[in-house]
């Protein structure tokens, strides 16, 4: 199975900023479709940004618009998540997550694979 490694979290003041990275390692991108997606205990794994094979077509969760900005090199096998603006409800583990299709989408069921997350904590 070809793992996904997500790296960046961290303890940031709101307001601040994190860029998280996730690499897919092992082989040639085996999902061309990308996501981000965050958790935090007792409540459902909720979308954050999507990304599509050639980076043309993102989406982006209601919570995060104007605020996190989803990217990918292809040559480096990377997504990433540059995060500004941060505000405490934005804290949880961030997944990164792949999918076999081209297209994006912000619906869970629909990724393939994941990855373990990383914490991400804003304090008020």
């Amino acid at each position: 199975q070809v793992p996904l490694v997500e790296s960046g979290g961290g303890l940031v003041q709101a307001g601040g900023s994190l860029r998280l990275s996730c690499v897919v390692s092992g082989r040639t991108f085996a999902f061309p479709a990308m996501g981000w997606f965050r958790q935090v205990p007792g409540k459902e794994r909720e979308f954050v940004a999507g990304i599509s094979w050639s980076g043309s077509t993102t989406y982006y969760g209601d919570s995060v618009k104007g605020r996190f900005t989803i990217s990918r090199d292809n040559a480096k096998n990377t997504v990433v998540l540059q995060m500004n603006s941060l505000k405490p409800e934005d804290t949880g583990t961030y997944h990164c997550a792949g999918r076999r299709k081209s297209t994006a989408s912000m619906e869970k069921s629909e990724y393939d694979y994941w990855g373990q997350g990383t914490q991400v904590t804003v304090s008020s």
